[in-house]
């Protein structure tokens, strides 16, 4: 059955991860997306590769899209971008701001030309502004934005094992998109979609920045997990696993059951909430003493079967080897014409009546430009002559 963006048509100008990201969600939701990649491929190609051209942070962002190789220094294959964008019902793109504005491939032009176009524009800081022409990339995101400071310690801070700002920046323009196709259905126009690391991260921190307006307290990384009761231990092998209490009071009876600790619901440091947050330092203390002694699996067990919220702190190797996620598919294996299976990350969202699915692994680079170009009633050689 046909996915929810099925006939939508996206022309995808971005590299790395934000944009190409953006383009892969809009795809898996049955968009079709045409890459355009210039003479000098995108980088994420050649990350860390285990087969010469296709490595798999590459293989992830852009499963299922075509490819086309359009040198847009040259005159007349600027000229067949424009006629693609005009069959486009969406352009991504990650440029620095103004960029492509050079090549003729803007928002104003290519919208004069297909008033119905949806452009969507990532950048590091936005179209405008002081910032707008600095270099923009992912931990600079995380880290202007606020996230990192209640990520890390910021006495010895730690850059992030995650391209997060680049993530939340992917699936914010995707957001912006979706809501800019409604519209189009109502309108008969369509709009541009800006969005930055820097917007789309602070969004994010949006619950964090409400506690900042509302105490005038900078939040640090410790401000959540005293509030929310959330604490993480290392067991007798030094395996990892976490609590997070919230609010029910039956989180922390059954806790202190597990622990072998029940006199603590009436200790006047533990028993209430707040006095909870204000010793969080002290009963962590006592917990990790205990937790220390066995095993994890013996102590979530023992904690599951009190209905207390816990899990492992699983390595990705262990996640992929998890019954649950085994059961919700999210690792798919995907036929390739040369390795045979490819393994990628599913959707992390499912619809009941139109399916969200990877159609096909990544493309070569230029695989389909002479296809897609006979389509729009020209063709085109691989190496980006006419």
């Amino acid at each position: 059955m046909s996915g929810p963006l099925s006939g939508i048509r996206v022309v995808d100008f971005s590299r790395v991860l934000a944009g190409p990201l953006c383009a892969r969600t809009l795809l898996d939701l049955g968009a079709e997306v045409i890459k355009i990649e210039p003479p000098r491929p995108d980088v994420s190609r050649f990350a860390f590769p285990s087969t010469p051209g296709m490595s798999g942070y590459y293989a992830q962002q852009n499963a299922g899209k075509r490819n086309v190789s359009i040198d847009l220094n040259v005159h007349g294959a600027r000229e067949l971008a424009l006629q693609l964008c005009d069959t486009a019902d969406v352009v991504v793109e990650n440029f620095r701001a103004g960029t492509l504005r050079y090549f003729g491939l803007d928002y104003e032009t290519l919208a004069a030309r297909n008033p119905r176009l949806i452009y969507a524009s990532i950048t590091g800081f936005g179209p405008s502004g002081p910032y707008a022409q600095r270099a923009g990339y992912d931990t600079v995101g995380q880290a202007m934005s606020g996230l990192l400071s209640v990520l890390t310690d910021l006495s010895n801070p730690q850059p992030m094992g995650i391209s997060l700002s680049d993530h939340l920046t992917g699936m914010m323009a995707a957001y912006g998109i979706l809501g800019a196709l409604m519209a189009r259905e109502r309108t008969g126009r369509g709009q541009r979609v800006d969005t930055s690391l820097l917007s789309a991260t602070v969004a994010f921190l949006g619950e964090n920045a409400a506690r900042l307006f509302e105490t005038g307290k900078k939040p640090s990384r410790a401000t959540r997990t005293h509030s929310a009761q959330v604490y993480a231990f290392l067991d007798a092998n030094r395996k990892g696993f976490v609590v997070h209490l919230s609010s029910p009071t039956k989180f922390w009876r059954g806790l202190t059951e597990v622990a072998g600790h029940p006199e603590w619901q009436d200790d006047p440091r533990f028993s209430a909430k707040r006095d909870r947050q204000l010793n969080y330092d002290v009963l962590h203390g006592l917990l990790a003493a205990v937790f220390q002694t066995r095993d994890r699996d013996h102590w979530l067990a023992l904690l599951l079967a009190q209905d207390v919220p816990s899990a492992p702190i699983y390595t990705l190797d262990e996640v992929f080897d998890d019954p649950q996620v085994k059961h919700l598919g999210l690792k798919r294996e995907v036929p390739h014409p040369k390795l045979g299976q490819v393994s990628l990350v599913g959707g992390g969202v499912s619809l009941s009546a139109t399916p969200v699915e990877i159609r096909s692994v990544a493309p070569d680079y230029g695989q389909h430009t002479d296809e897609i170009l006979r389509r729009i009633g020209r063709g085109m050689s691989k190496d980006g002559t006419t």
